[in-house]
């Protein structure tokens, strides 16, 4: 006897197309951010005026703007202390992202609820700042992160009318 199942026992769920899109961003941001704490970790031992500088150069910004001076000015709050508290809240968000987009692409109930809950306490911040100034970026983010929350909604909402108990009559 064989306990094992056989291959044609077993039957081919599809991953739900959905879930790994938003796992695959929720992936790729956590990458970003693992490289972001990386740079910041960097930095601790960089003349960050200095380094600035380069990065403006190679970067052909007008060293006389607004920005680059308001940079300039502000870069001395960012010390080794400021820069290892930097790394360790990015990390720790990498590392939600991580957890978020694993979960996601195993379609995980408790990865939904998660996700759900992240992307919905960011929403009011990314509205208010859409008010303060609107560019493309934040639009296509608040656009990317609304549809998220709303799928992700519908998809929970959904699962908790199917699972309801029938009462007895």
């Amino acid at each position: 006897m064989n306990d094992s199942p056989s291959a044609s026992s077993l039957a081919h769920v599809p991953h739900n197309k959905w879930l790994v899109l938003i796992s695959s961003f929720k992936l790729v941001q956590a990458v970003l951010f693992i490289g972001i704490g990386i740079g910041a970790l960097h930095l601790m031992h960089v003349d960050i005026d200095d380094f600035l500088t380069r990065v403006f150069t190679i970067l052909r910004f007008n060293p006389e703007s607004h920005f680059v001076n308001f940079v300039l000015e502000k870069d001395s709050i960012l010390d080794a202390q400021m820069l290892r508290r930097i790394s360790t809240v990015v990390f720790a968000y990498a590392g939600i992202s991580l957890i978020e987009g694993i979960g996601l692409y195993l379609e995980k109930t408790w990865a939904e609820y998660l996700t759900l809950m992240i992307t919905g306490s960011f929403l009011p911040l990314e509205i208010f700042e859409i008010i303060r100034r609107t560019t493309w970026p934040r639009a296509g983010l608040l656009l990317i992160n609304a549809l998220v929350f709303f799928y992700l909604l519908k998809l929970v909402a959904g699962r908790s009318r199917r699972i309801k108990p029938v009462q007895p009559a």
